[in-house]
């Protein structure tokens, strides 16, 4: 029977089966908003309304700044269900960047938080949105010469008949930054997002379910929260939103008071989580089964082997955005039974095996796929159903993708006889510094820029709490004088502080080959063990 794997039916299944259900979300303020699905699903459709109304069209990109709560769901939800797109923009970006992103999506409205306002007051005159609405997430009265998002809401009839759907229209839109250049954006269809719903509730995935109680820790802004929310709305899950407060004291206090049973995050926010615990030995009593996905970077083995003495099962998954994200997951086969403990943690650092209907494979400088001995690296490659088939509006980047079908991923990895995936290396110089990517060579582009600067390389440096952070190798004019200072300020011009090198090291040349090429290699080596305590604090 032909039948379309669309939103609207994951959201009609909810109101209709499971309008009791509890979503949470907490405030700026720290309080909390419980309501029911049956309100969710209302108001979702009061968007879809509204937006129609206010001349939505198929397609069109519908932009949220936002944090995790229960309106962003919404946005989630009502967009797609409307025709429309549903465009989450990173508010860890740098204004700059927010707007080009925003411009090359070509986004029509944007739904804001009222705290977030500040930021978008930086790029405002940048873009062009035809409306924005401004959610309350503080609970204060919605600034003068804005639009109220409760006020649009409540101007819908509440008789809204969702449109026709093929299930391979897009639904939602990511942008990625992983790479050089410019950021690139990736739609999601709504049967994409479907499936990779269905991947998440499958035992040898997260098991998300009816009765589980689910905490995204992992932002809505990025990558979809890991398709955590569709996967839990689907299944009729308990939802908790933790807000902006990811803090391991506003998280302990969630996943013990809420008993939540599934959670996820990037290791920064275990790597807090699990000092408070240590810090308070038995303070906090969690759920029996709690399990969360790490992801973002690779876990150290010590991190999952802490979490799981405290009573939480990691499982360590490797995806990018352009996967939605969701890709491998890692857990023992059964007949791995007899091993011990210490050969089951070595296993729980590698990225595991394909979901189902997930391919992958490695090849070499030859483009032969190498062998699946766990030895012979080659350049990964993934292929699959809510695996992306091109970058939006970017035909100049099609070369990411095979003739045959294959993403091109840049990471360097293994596989082994067991189907094991195991990221060794990037073959790109990229730094991952708490769940985000930081482009080396964009950084390096702009310290160059600066008139006192020769030459500049920037590089991942393991750090105690972000996983990795770049420090900045710099090469200085003959006879200027340049300090730290100010090249951190000259960089604050054009990024994130937490894209800007936490250190500046000045020497007289840099390693390069016999070609001239960087050996950035070389450098890593030489600065592996950094003495952080000497250097500026991340954000």
């Amino acid at each position: 029977m032909p039948f379309p794997l669309a939103l609207p039916c994951v959201l009609e299944r909810a109101r209709q089966l499971f309008a009791r259900q509890e979503i949470v979300s907490r405030r700026p303020d720290r309080t909390f908003v419980r309501y029911t699905y049956a309100d969710f699903c209302r108001r979702s459709r009061a968007l879809a309304e509204q937006l129609q109304r206010a001349g939505l069209q198929r397609g069109d990109r519908v932009a949220t700044l936002m944090w995790n709560h229960a309106p962003h769901l919404e946005c989630y939800f009502g967009v797609p269900c409307a025709g429309g797109v549903a465009h989450t923009l990173n508010l860890r970006l740098h204004p700059n960047e927010i707007a080009y992103i925003a411009n090359h999506a070509g986004d029509r409205f944007l739904v804001v938080d009222d705290v977030l306002l500040p930021l978008f007051e930086k790029f405002r005159d940048q873009v062009k949105f035809q409306r924005v609405l401004v959610h309350s997430f503080s609970g204060a009265p919605v600034p003068a010469g804005y639009e109220n998002y409760e006020d649009f809401l409540a101007g819908a009839s509440g008789n809204f008949s969702y449109p026709e759907f093929d299930e391979n229209e897009a639904a939602a839109m990511c942008y990625t930054s992983g790479t050089t250049g410019n950021p690139k954006g990736v739609l999601y269809s709504h049967r994409s997002i479907v499936l990779h719903a269905f991947a998440l509730s499958l035992t040898d995935s997260m098991g998300i379910g009816h009765n589980e109680v689910v905490l995204p820790l992992q932002s809505m802004f990025h990558a979809a929260a890991w398709g955590y929310p569709y996967a839990a709305v689907m299944m009729g899950s308990k939802l908790v939103f933790p807000g902006p407060h990811l803090d391991a004291a506003s998280v302990l206090e969630l996943l013990t008071n809420e008993r939540v049973t599934v959670t996820g995050g990037v290791p920064t926010v275990w790597i807090g989580v699990l000092e408070a615990m240590e810090k308070n030995p038995g303070r906090w009593k969690f759920a029996p089964g709690l399990r969360t996905i790490i992801a973002g970077s690779a876990p150290p083995e010590s991190m999952m082997r802490r979490l799981a003495r405290h009573g939480i099962q990691p499982r360590h998954l490797w995806g990018m955005t352009e996967t939605s994200p969701l890709a491998t997951i890692c857990y023992p086969k059964n007949h791995f039974c007899d091993w011990n403990e210490d050969q089951i943690a070595q296993l729980r650092t590698k990225q595991g095996l394909p979901l189902p209907f997930v391919e992958i494979r490695a090849v070499d400088d030859d483009n032969k796929i190498v062998p699946t001995d766990g030895v012979t690296m080659g350049e990964l490659e993934v292929r699959g159903p809510w695996v992306a088939g091109s970058y939006f509006n970017s035909p100049q980047d099609q070369h990411r993708w095979t003739a045959d079908g294959w993403y091109k991923t840049g990471d360097i990895a293994t596989i082994d006889d067991e189907g094991y995936l195991q990221v060794t290396d990037r073959a790109k110089d990229l730094i991952k510094s708490g769940g985000e990517w930081i482009s080396s060579v964009d950084v390096e582009n702009a310290l160059v820029a600066h008139p006192a600067v020769r030459e500049a390389a920037v590089i991942a440096v393991p750090h105690p709490k972000w996983a990795e952070r770049p420090i900045a190798v710099v090469v200085k004019r003959d006879g200027v004088a340049i300090g730290e200072a100010d090249l951190r300020d000259f960089l604050l011009q054009h990024f994130s502080k937490w894209q800007v090198p936490d250190a500046f090291v000045f020497v007289d040349e840099l390693p390069h080959t016999s070609t001239g090429k960087m050996l950035k290699y070389e450098l890593r080596k030489r600065y592996r063990d950094w003495d952080w305590s000497k250097a500026v604090a991340s954000d």
